[in-house]
């Protein structure tokens, strides 16, 4: 098994990091100077969209777009109803 860290820092405003495993991309992140980063802070919302194709949902933090919450990002204590950890939760049981 391959990882690999491409970073892309050509450009003073804005750095680029991808994280390869096995030749496939696993995470992606962009940085701006002078924004704030947002990705893994904890934000109270509420869900404005649930996109059952993208196994995820929009969810309005206050900022002027709304946050992309992945399913597989919500621990299973907050699930109405049992999820099994070995398969992905179909949207209706959300």
């Amino acid at each position: 098994m391959s990882t690999k860290m491409l970073i892309n820092a050509g450009e003073a405003e804005e750095y680029r990091v991808a994280l390869v495993k096995d030749g496939l991309l696993e995470d992606f992140y962009i940085e701006t100077v002078g924004e704030e980063e947002k990705v893994g802070n904890i934000y109270k919302g509420i869900i404005e969209k649930i996109e059952p194709s993208l196994q995820a949902c929009f969810v309005n933090i206050g900022l002027e777009k709304n946050g992309f919450l992945p399913f597989n990002e919500i621990h299973p204590e907050y699930y109405v109803r049992p999820v099994h950890p070995d398969r992905p939760a179909p949207i209706q049981s959300l």
